[in-house]
């Protein structure tokens, strides 16, 4: 450019200010990274770090009385702990300690609560066992309570082997359990659980052999069948053989 082309462009307003925001971008760059980086941070702290989303509550759901004082006893968390940094997996480690807990799952409820839902194990049985407690089982064989008398509508199982029941003579026993509908289930009494493969009951009047866990549905078929005809047993526990007398 020659010396009177440079003059004119430095007497040019718009030369200037484009030169000045040619100077200015780098620093507006700077300037920006920086503010970013800054809300980044802020955001950071807030989230790990800063009392305002911190745990102030913790809300059990699914269990009342008891359970619900163990369970919030179990979750192990101070208040003030940034809720962002729970570790939500130990928590639920900690609330299935509690035998009674089928299901537990943890949530962060924010700003400032906890949440732990969780399901509580239902009877299917009462087992007496040779020592003559009453334990309660659920469905899935877990024995998770002791009492004194049983749940209003629960069967109770007898071991009647001195060493107890395995978990396999349990589950033939939860066969029979979940099989039955409510209209036979209702007249069952006096269950006894000998071996895996040997489950007895008394239907109202009738013994009943039913033998082990296997081919439920075909077993409850024949019994309904050979009810009608009053046997004072019947023993299904083969049921392509089975016996009446």
């Amino acid at each position: 450019m020659s010396v009177s082309n440079r003059r004119f462009a430095a007497a040019d307003p718009r030369f200037r200010e484009r030169a000045l925001e040619h100077r200015r971008r780098p620093w507006r760059r700077v300037l920006w990274t920086a503010a970013a980086l800054a809300v980044v941070a802020a955001l950071l702290w807030l989230t790990f770090w800063s009392p305002m989303l911190a745990v102030r509550s913790v809300q059990v759901s699914g269990v009342t009385g008891a359970d619900r004082t163990a369970v919030a006893g179990l979750v192990g968390v101070a208040e003030g702990t940034p809720l962002a940094r729970v570790d939500l997996e130990a928590v639920e480690q900690r609330v299935r300690t509690r035998r009674t807990i089928a299901e537990v799952s943890v949530e962060r409820g924010w700003p400032s609560t906890l949440l732990v839902r969780t399901v509580a194990r239902q009877p299917a049985l009462v087992l007496k066992n040779p020592q003559g407690k009453l334990e309660v089982v659920d469905s899935t064989g877990v024995s998770y309570d002791t009492v004194t008398v049983p749940p209003a509508g629960i069967p109770v199982v007898t071991a009647a082997s001195t060493k107890g029941t395995t978990q396999e003579a349990l589950e033939a026993a939860l066969s029979v359990v979940a099989t039955l509908p409510p209209s036979l289930a209702g007249q069952v009494s006096a269950i006894e659980v000998s071996t895996a493969n040997l489950v007895s009951f008394t239907l109202g009047g009738v013994d009943v052999v039913w033998g082990g866990a296997d081919a439920a549905q075909r077993k409850l078929q024949i019994l309904q069948a050979l009810l009608p005809t009053k046997p004072a047993v019947i023993d299904v526990s083969a049921p392509d053989t089975p016996v009446t007398r």
